[in-house]
């Protein structure tokens, strides 16, 4: 059964730090891009990063460079998303995603979990 589990939200001040990690199992981990995404309420998904499937290079999109750290543990089939100077506006539900075909188009999805940055 794939699984992709992401954890490490919650309720943090403006100006910390989080790091979410996003664990991945039931599939050939090495072979999937793996990308991290955000839903604030009321608002559309946003990608923020992912690691590529053929050479494992990070890649982040072009509103989230600076704040925002993909890293990955192979030998853990997990994915990290460092986050730091957070801000009220990066309140939102992060998910992970894996998939085949690049970062273009995802297989398979995580639930989601919760930051809530206070100001």
């Amino acid at each position: 059964e794939v699984q992709l589990q992401a954890s490490g939200g919650g309720l943090v001040q403006a100006g910390g730090s989080l790091r979410l990690s996003c664990a991945a199992s039931g599939f050939d981990f090495d072979s999937y891009t793996i990308g991290w995404f955000r839903q604030a309420p009321g608002k559309a998904p946003e990608a923020i990063s992912c690691i590529s499937s053929n050479d494992r290079t990070t890649h982040y999109a072009a509103s989230m460079s600076g704040r925002f750290t993909i890293s990955e543990d192979n030998a853990k089939d997990t994915v990290y998303l460092q986050i730091n100077s957070l801000k009220p506006e990066d309140t939102a539900v992060y998910y992970c995603a894996a998939g085949l075909s690049g970062p273009l188009q995802y297989d398979y999805w995580g639930q989601g979990t919760l930051v809530t940055v206070s100001s």
